[in-house]
């Protein structure tokens, strides 16, 4: 289920990663550069609020599925964070008197 999860992260900072590239807050960005075709299938004003709404939803998706994904690791086992090496150390030999 992890990897499910990392795999849907990762897809939503690919596609963030564009909707951040193809915005100016300007105004111009690359929805600029064609022409008139844009503002009259969506009109500029209307592209520019679905990208910011469409940042804003990828954004609360990542840190959502961020949130998700810790209910799926799993605890190492022996219940303690001390390697063995450490817990070696601390007891005693066998067959030593205290």
């Amino acid at each position: 289920m992890i990897t499910i999860i990392t795999i849907l992260i990762l897809l939503a900072c690919v596609v963030l990663a564009f909707f951040i590239l193809i915005q100016n807050p300007k105004g111009g960005g690359l929805q600029g550069s064609f022409g008139s075709m844009s503002s009259q299938v969506m009109g500029v004003k209307q592209s520019t609020d679905v990208m910011e709404k469409g940042t804003w939803a990828l954004i609360s998706a990542i840190g959502g599925l961020c949130v998700i994904s810790v209910m799926f690791f799993t605890k190492p086992e022996g219940g303690t964070t001390k390697s063995k090496s450490v817990q070696q150390k601390s007891q005693p030999a066998p067959g030593a008197k205290k």
